[in-house]
């Protein structure tokens, strides 16, 4: 059997899909999984241990009838059994049909008339158990497993050579990921919390535990904000993985994850590192699964800079 999932949207989307792929192949073992998902998220398959293939098509570009027709080609040609389509765009269920894919399964929305098997959307839910309810159109009708991902050993590996390096493989720290993502900022969200507050927070957390080491990560866009840090932290250690298994490997090394919604709360989760996460304009009744060990600090104002850092401080200290 082979099976393909469309999956548009960001790493943090395809992390939330892991359980419903997980499901999948626990159902139907020998079959074949492929995904695809735009270019920005193939890295997220990096930790997956489910998916056979990845393949990229740039859901969001001004993609001409051509560039659908070519994605229409590909799915023909690997003569898949079963689609299952994430997103909600008529466009996307019209393609699947003329995939001639024998069983098409996505939400009850625009495009269902095109599907075989369509399935309630049910959107006041954890988004992984969302996904996961596109299996009801397979009979599967089990809940929702926890977040799980696959770190290679080699990223393993190269996490305690990196917490060697900066001194922290015997005392343990507390990790920062600031999360200062351009796309939000493009689809003007705003998720990023100011480096004043994070200033004083790290303050705060040296002066009451000098013994435990705080650890920020520099993302490809982190550099002013890691800069920023520096000037009024210096002694903060930072850390720079190259890819989502590193990474993931040094938040499961972490005694506490401090960050913002973000994809590597997910990854924190998956990983069950214990997690404060700082939410501005989104939900995270629908971002973060219920777990004493996954604290969410919603902004008063959906503006992620009014979240006072006492705030943060006091569920540190006490949560």
């Amino acid at each position: 059997m082979r099976i393909v999932a469309l999956v548009p949207g960001g790493i943090g989307d395809q992390i939330l899909f892991f359980p419903t792929l997980d499901d999948l192949k626990r159902y139907y073992p020998n079959a074949q999984v492929d995904v695809v998902v735009e270019p920005r998220s193939k890295a997220a398959y990096r930790v997956s241990k489910s998916v056979n293939e990845v393949l990229a098509f740039d859901y969001k570009d001004r993609n001409s009838m051509a560039d659908w027709g070519n994605l229409v080609g590909s799915i023909r040609d690997r003569e898949y059994d079963i689609a299952i389509a994430l997103g909600q765009n008529a466009l996307v269920g019209l393609l699947l049909w003329l995939t001639g894919i024998p069983t098409r399964i996505g939400y009850r929305s625009k495009g269902a008339v095109f599907l075989t098997n369509p399935v309630p959307l049910r959107t006041n839910q954890y988004a992984a158990s969302m996904y996961h309810d596109l299996l009801q159109g397979l009979g599967i009708n089990s809940p929702c497993p926890e977040l799980a991902i696959n770190v290679p050993k080699a990223d393993i590996d190269c996490a305690i050579q990196e917490q060697q390096r900066l001194g922290i493989k015997e005392t343990g720290y507390i990790l920062i990921h600031g999360g200062s993502s351009k796309l939000a900022q493009t689809k003007g969200l705003d998720k990023i919390y100011p480096v004043r507050n994070w200033q004083q927070i790290i303050q705060d957390i040296q002066q009451k535990q000098p013994e435990m080491p705080v650890v920020v990560i520099q993302g490809p866009e982190d550099e002013q904000f890691v800069r920023s840090l520096k000037q009024s932290t210096p002694n903060i250690k930072v850390s720079s993985p190259d890819d989502i298994g590193k990474l993931a490997a040094m938040i499961a090394g972490a005694n506490l994850m401090l960050c913002t919604d973000s994809a590597p709360m997910h990854l924190s989760v998956a990983v069950q590192t214990y997690t404060i996460a700082l939410f501005g304009p989104t939900d995270p009744a629908k971002l973060l699964p219920r777990s004493d060990k996954f604290l969410a600090i919603k902004s008063p104002t959906g503006k992620m800079a009014d979240i006072a850092p006492n705030t943060v401080l006091e569920k540190i200290w006490g949560g």
